[in-house]
Order: C-alpha cells, then structure tokens, then sequence
C-alpha cells in the first residue's frame, strides 16, 4: 500500500520512517527536492500525510483529491474549517521531536481515528484518542504560541515557575478551545498539555525565539516560528479569542509588533 508525504522535513521523514518500516510504500513530495511533481507522488495513494509546514499547507490542500483518506501531522493550523470538503480526514500530534522519533524514544501522540493506530504500530509508540479534530488541531497551534512567553520568561523544567506556567497555560488554551466549539478536555492529551510541556523549552524553536527577544527586541527569526505565525492569525482573526486571559495578553503585548513584522 502507498502512502504519500507531503513535506521531507524532519517531521515528515520521522513518519515516513515508521511507515517504510511498517512495509508500506512511501514516496515524499516537497518542492525543495526537485524530485517528482505532486501528482507523480499523489498517484495510486492509499493514504495522503500532509507533514508540510503550516504556510505551505493552504497551497496543497487544493490540488489535493478530497476521496483519499488524509492525514493531518501539520502543527500550527488553527482549526478544522481547510478540512471540511475531504470526505475521510483524521490528525495526528503530540509531544514527539523529530530526531526522538528517529532514536526510536517513547513517544505518545493523540490520534482521531483508531487507523492510525495501526500504520504506526512501533514499540516505542503509543497513543491518546479523541474524535476532537478541531481540539487536537488548535492545541498544536496555541502551544507554540504559549511558548513564547516562556522562553522570554527564560521559565526551566523542574521549577515551580514553570509548573505554575503550565497550568495557567493549560486553563487558557481549554479556554480557546470551548469558544471556539472543540472539547476543552482534548488539552489534558498529549497533543495538549503533553506537547505545551515539550514546546515550552529547548530544543523549541518557539521557546529560543522568546529567549532570544527577551534579550534582544530587534531580534528576527532566521527560521520559521510558528508561534508567531499562530499569533499573528488568531489576531486578524482566524479564531475566537476567550476574555481574560492575562498570559495570552501578555503574549499580545510583547510579541504582535515582531509578529506582523514577518
């Protein structure tokens, strides 16, 4: 059975790794490689796994045919609305790096649907269920956004700042995610406060940036952060946005200047 990956990053061929392990046929796409055209890849798919980063994702999601089963892996989309008109679509997300992928560390990740379970069947994974697409696809997003704010703070694991962090955070994004129709419970997954966790410190990109900005107010991104991106699409408003949110706030004020600058 073929399975086609849309993005050759990190992400991407970690998944990729467990699929061509499972025995099923992979073949990526990104335009990076210069390889094969999209239809080339998308041809005789059983499966589409879309790993691509989250502003690459609206311009594949049209070329894409809407009867294959999809797979959602992207972080940083802000919801389910891009995913309405495919007739069989499921996600997967969770604290899992890349290269602990790779080194075959235990991992857990929050699926939609129980297929998925099987396609990335390793002894080194396990998962959370939740019907919740849109839940499971705003925590992927709002965690980056979340750990912004602890990197400035410079906030470490093991003490309480952080711990204290994480639970505010933790009641925030549920805040989001009930104004925004999902289930407030998918944050206590691991695509939730399982990978806010993850995210709020090294080696995330999101994290570094906050750091780095706290030192530094003129500092730019030299690579993508998503948190960012997030923040930037929930203010022009791609989502609701709850009332009373005072880190989320605080996350508006120090960051939407560098953030619209992008």
């Amino acid at each position: 059975m073929k399975i086609a990956i849309l993005g050759a990053g990190a992400f991407g061929t970690a998944l990729g790794g467990i699929l061509a392990f499972n025995g099923y046929d992979i073949d990526y796409y990104d335009p990076k490689l210069e390889r094969e055209s999209l239809s080339e890849v998308l041809a005789g798919a059983s499966y589409i796994l879309l790993a691509a980063p989250s502003s690459a994702a609206p311009y594949l999601l049209p070329h894409l045919p809407t009867d294959t089963p999809l797979i959602v892996a992207t972080k940083g989309i802000l919801g389910d609305a891009s995913f309405h008109e495919f007739s069989d679509y499921m996600v997967l997300s969770g604290p899992g790096f890349a290269d602990d992928i790779k080194a075959r560390k235990k991992t857990i990740l929050t699926i939609t649907d129980k297929r998925l379970e099987e396609l990335f069947r390793a002894e080194y994974m396990s998962f959370d269920y939740t019907a919740d697409a849109k839940g499971v696809l705003m925590c992927g997003a709002l965690k980056n956004v979340y750990a912004l704010l602890s990197g400035y703070r410079g906030l470490k694991p093991g003490t309480p700042e952080f711990s204290k962090y994480v639970r505010e955070a933790t009641l925030e994004m549920k805040e989001f995610l009930k104004v925004n129709g999902a289930d407030e419970a998918t944050v206590e997954l691991a695509c939730g406060k399982g990978d806010l966790k993850l995210t709020c410190y090294l080696p995330s990109r999101n994290y570094e940036f906050g750091k780095l900005f706290s030192e530094n107010s003129s500092a730019k991104p030299e690579k993508t952060v998503e948190g960012l991106a997030a923040l930037r699409r929930i203010l022009r408003g791609e989502i609701k946005v709850p009332e009373n949110l005072p880190i989320f706030t605080e996350i508006v004020e120090k960051f939407t200047a560098i953030s619209d600058a992008l």
